[in-house]
């Protein structure tokens, strides 16, 4: 694979986030030469979100690094599946459901995960006249259940700006994962409270990831960058080899 080839990063964020949460990786891959993508990810389900992923990947040319945080490792796990473009997964505190799994379902099993406790519904229209629920993590509670090892002004920040995540994206059935036809690293974070370490390291190893274990909490792509982007380089640099993952 020449330097033409070089691979497109498509970064995926998860559930109560925006694009943003992706900015210190975004810096860091641009002073390497690496065209990077931030998806805004609608985080109205794992159909039509994975859906409204595939059209962005189906129009994105060349080799794919698919990079996914959080609820956002569900949606690379459906949307890449059976696209030859996408070389690479790399997970980042995130989720790698199997066929059918449930996410709502994961969680509740998880012994570090305090997520739920911290979560407020609320109700939005429908396009057929009625409402269903959209979740939202109580301010209060943000810095202890998503980003414990951020600033203060980073906290405030993330809790200001986060965007409500529809019930059903914790409710409906995952498909077949990508993670079993293409190569995956994942960044596990030893404080994730939110996803859970425990849920998103055994993932990891069921999906066969390259695993880096890092000190930090759930928003690690925003505590440490440096380490993020390390790990997605080392996907980048095994896309562009003759001889890599894609070849064995």
């Amino acid at each position: 694979m020449n330097d033409s080839d070089s691979p497109t990063v498509v970064l995926v964020h998860g559930a109560f986030a925006d694009g943003s949460s992706w900015s210190g990786v975004i810096e860091r891959l641009s002073t390497r030469g690496i065209t990077t993508v931030a998806v805004a990810n609608p985080l109205r389900g794992v159909s039509a979100d994975s859906a409204y992923l595939a059209s962005v990947l189906g129009q994105t040319p060349g080799p794919i690094i698919l990079v996914g945080h959080s609820y956002g490792g569900a949606l690379i796990s459906n949307a890449a599946t059976g696209n030859e473009n996408v070389v690479a997964l790399v997970f980042v505190a995130a989720f790698a459901p199997d066929e059918g799994e449930v996410l709502g379902q994961i969680e509740a099993g998880s012994k570090d995960s305090v997520l739920n406790s911290a979560l407020v519904p609320r109700q939005y229209p429908t396009t057929d006249g009625g409402s269903a629920t959209e979740f939202l993590i109580d301010p209060a509670k943000a810095r202890d259940a998503f980003a414990g090892d951020v600033s203060d002004q980073q906290a405030t920040l993330i809790s200001a700006v986060q965007r409500p995540v529809a019930e059903l994206a914790f409710g409906e059935p995952s498909g077949p994962p990508a993670w079993k036809e293409k190569p995956s690293w994942a960044v596990v974070a030893t404080g994730d409270k939110a996803a859970g370490t425990d849920v998103v390291r055994s993932m990891a190893e069921r999906a066969g990831a390259n695993i880096t274990e890092v000190e930090g909490s759930h928003v690690i792509m925003i505590s440490r960058p440096d380490v993020v982007t390390d790990v997605i380089m080392e996907a980048v640099s095994t896309a562009r080899s003759p001889v890599g993952s894609m070849g064995a």
